[in-house]
């Protein structure tokens, strides 16, 4: 098997309703993948009991030397807590980190599962050709990550890249963050549902076929999009832009108008080269980028 035991990792996305996990060797090879139903409750203890399941069937040579984790909220600075989980029972400053190395005695780093996304999309995706990345998601939520020189950028309390939650309209619909008007309020699911009461699914079907309320609605969207996106370029300038998450199905429809307002108010000093991608690994990029984090941890 030459070195392959000293080169292996554990990528697992850890969600609400289910938990995908990935053996992967350091050149993003994934040589076995599994998905399996979180435990309802998710208590972290029983959540713990099916990963250890899980890893057991698909690593039974136990090669893997790391684990990655991606989880649905927010992380500590260390990569060791999960602070808060969404749609998780009774996480509040879960050790997560502590409680896999104490039963499987490999070392362990949790991330925000946005931030694996963004992580599995600069290493395998639409961002690998770049080492300054924005990933933006745009699902029940609006999340993402910032790539900066290779490296995912999470701030000094590990915090950093809420990327929906910068303001887009001081006045407009209050956020769950305290926020008001955030961009998440405009170009999340349950934002397209408020103000068309349809799904993006069928807004992206209605625009296939040429209906011009829904070709209108996406134009609408693509500029409020471009001018959130537009704050991000002038703080960051990336080289690239990947656009993910559900709505990123009707990508087609909305670029346009995005990429014209985002011509429209940046400086091209700040936007030079930069390149607005679709995301390619779908929902494999928190599996994908916990892989990566996990990688960190052999060097």
């Amino acid at each position: 098997m030459g070195n392959v035991d000293t080169s292996q990792v554990i990528g697992i996305d850890l969600g609400g309703t289910a938990i995908k996990l990935g053996r992967f060797t350091q050149d993003g090879s994934c040589l076995q993948s599994l998905t399996i139903a979180t435990p309802q409750p998710a208590i972290p203890s029983a959540v713990v009991e099916v990963i250890l399941d899980a890893i057991s069937l698909i690593d039974p040579q136990s090669y893997s030397k790391a684990i990655g984790v991606g989880t649905p909220g927010p992380v500590d600075a260390t990569g060791r807590i999960a602070v808060v989980a969404i749609n998780l029972s009774n996480w509040h400053d879960v050790p997560l980190a502590d409680l896999l190395e104490a039963k499987l005695n490999l070392p362990t780093l949790l991330a925000n599962d946005a931030n694996c996304a963004g992580l599995g999309e600069y290493w395998l995706g639409a961002g690998k050709q770049f080492q300054n990345l924005i990933l933006i998601t745009l699902g029940t939520g609006v999340g993402g990550a910032i790539i900066l020189d290779g490296k995912l950028f999470t701030g000094h309390r590990g915090a950093a890249g809420e990327l929906g939650l910068i303001t887009l309209k001081p006045d407009g619909h209050k956020c769950n963050s305290g926020n008001q008007g955030s961009l998440e309020q405009y170009a999340s699911v349950p934002a397209i549902r408020r103000c068309t009461g349809l799904e993006p699914h069928e807004l992206g079907a209605l625009a296939s076929s040429g209906d011009e309320k829904a070709l209108t609605f996406w134009h609408e969207y693509g500029k409020d999009l471009g001018a959130g996106l537009a704050s991000l370029i002038y703080v960051l300038t990336p080289e690239a832009i990947a656009i993910g998450g559900g709505v990123g199905a009707s990508f087609e429809f909305f670029l346009p108008s995005m990429q014209a307002e985002i011509e429209r108010r940046v400086l091209p000093s700040s936007r030079e080269g930069l390149q607005i991608l679709r995301a390619q690994l779908g929902n494999q990029a928190g599996m994908v980028g916990a892989a990566k984090l996990a990688l960190s941890l052999l060097r």
